[in-house]
């Protein structure tokens, strides 16, 4: 019999690293620390690269390459039955744990070939992660060189503005009170004949000639044309002489929605339009008087330019107010205050602190999704007109009913006109003019109605039923 004591660990080691070597059983049998005196010391050879885990053990032994001394003569095998049968058993027995020792160094090698495609593949997964994040990093950077650069580039650009808007005129300073009294004049008779003008073409259906506007301006053609290029040159001359106050106060209204190009060119609008109504008999100087004439044209500027939906004068006026009593109770109650509170702060009514701050919101797209990266937009789940609630039908019906209770109070000629007025018929809300040539009253005689109904409207109790439907709105 033919013991093998360690046969694996050896023969692991060896067909980790020769998986595709020929060795004899000999060769593991010296590894394995195998001995046996009634053996003899040649073995058969085995090769390892035909082996196949389904063939079986006995066509193994038959594929077995004896060496000469045992296959020289058929007739000295059949000589020595003993010898011959002591060797094929512990031959069988060898290659019985061969196959086996085979099977586990190829389950082995399996199991590492595994583990090294393991870890491969982390080493893999680990450069993929820390190249992307090495792209995101090179990415943000590369975002926010953009945004600084469009940043510095828009402050170049308003820097060459003011360098260009401030640059001196020739004179270097504002015009004296002789060269304001002649431009002005010049800018008021070129007003006068641009009136002339848009008084006949509002008669007439064809374009106003030359000659026409001449005559009904009572001068000639060339007393005309020497009334407009005066009138174009007083206006550049007094645009860039007081270039510098426009832009002084243009520059602080920078933030509120308009542009600092837009702002100067709104100024400029202010300055001319002041410029025709200065009186220089009255002593002032011309930028004393038009710097509220700047003022005022910057500010309509902002509040009819700057957002899609217009404010009026006096609720963008008050906007600025109202968000900084908001700011400031915000600060001293350590919470949001309340319409109550910030109009006793500004010492307003709450209705009209409540519509200033509802209509100041900024408008949201209909197409703007619900959250971020959401497919449903907000336009698929607003309802309509068709998917009125019950309650907002019966809420409608219940104000209906207290309108008309209100305006029993007033004659008919008033209710008629507030009728038209806001629409409260159903139809389209119509002008003061328009409701004047229909009841044939000038729009001054209609604006006093409407004005005396609404105060009489004022002072009753119901009033305050009103203001419900709109604080529940």
């Amino acid at each position: 019999m033919i013991y093998l004591q360690k046969p694996l660990d050896n023969i692991f080691c060896i067909l980790s690293v020769y998986p595709k070597t020929e060795l004899s059983l000999q060769s593991f049998m010296a590894i394995s620390g195998c001995s046996s005196t009634n053996h003899s010391s040649t073995l058969p050879t085995i090769s390892f690269s035909y082996y196949s885990p389904t063939k079986s053990c006995h066509q193994v032994f038959n594929n077995l390459q004896l060496p000469p001394s045992h296959s020289s003569s058929k007739h000295a095998l059949k000589s020595t039955p003993e010898v011959t049968f002591a060797t094929s058993t512990a031959t069988h027995e060898g290659v019985t744990l061969t196959i086996d020792a085979a099977k586990a160094a190829r389950a082995a090698v399996a199991s590492a070939f595994e583990i090294e495609n393991f870890l491969d593949f982390r080493e893999r997964k680990k450069d993929d992660e820390e190249k992307s994040w090495r792209n995101g990093v090179l990415m943000r950077r590369k975002r926010r060189r953009k945004r600084r650069k469009a940043f510095s580039e828009s402050v170049e650009n308003e820097k060459v503005i003011m360098n260009v808007a401030i640059k001196p005129t020739n004179s270097g300073q504002y015009l004296t009170p002789k060269q304001e009294a002649e431009y002005t004049l010049c800018l008021k008779e070129e007003a006068r004949v641009e009136a002339v003008r848009k008084r006949i073409e509002e008669t007439s259906e064809n374009e106003v000639t030359l000659a026409q506007w001449a005559k009904a301006a009572g001068m000639s053609k060339n007393s005309l044309d020497k009334v407009l290029c005066d009138g174009r040159e007083a206006q550049e001359r007094i645009t860039r002489c007081y270039r510098r106050l426009v832009i002084s106060v243009a520059s602080s209204y920078q933030g509120k929605g308009l542009s600092l190009q837009d702002l100067i060119q709104e100024g400029n609008l202010g300055l001319l339009h002041g410029a025709k109504k200065f009186n220089p008999e009255k002593g002032y100087k011309l930028s004393t008087y038009v710097y509220w004439w700047i003022r005022q044209a910057i500010t309509k500027a902002i509040a009819k330019k700057s957002k899609i939906t217009r404010l009026p004068g006096s609720v963008s006026e008050l906007v600025p107010r109202i968000c900084e009593a908001n700011a400031v109770l915000s600060r001293r109650l350590r919470k949001l205050p309340t319409c109550q509170e910030i109009a006793e702060a500004v010492k307003r009514d709450m209705l009209t602190v409540w519509l200033a701050l509802e209509r100041n919101r900024e408008p949201i797209s209909l197409d703007q999704p619900i959250v971020a990266g959401a497919s449903m937009s907000l336009q698929e789940i607003v309802a309509g007109p068709d998917e009125t609630t019950p309650e907002a039908i019966v809420k409608k019906q219940f104000m209906k009913r207290d309108i008309e209770k209100l305006l029993k109070g007033l004659c008919d000629r008033e209710v008629n006109i507030l009728r038209l007025y806001y629409g409260l018929n159903g139809n389209t809300p119509q002008s003061f003019e328009e409701i004047g040539r229909h009841l044939e009253l000038s729009r001054e005689r209609v604006r006093q109605i409407s004005c005396t109904a609404l105060t009489k409207l004022r002072q009753t109790s119901m009033v305050n039923d009103l203001i419900t439907y709109i604080l529940h709105s």
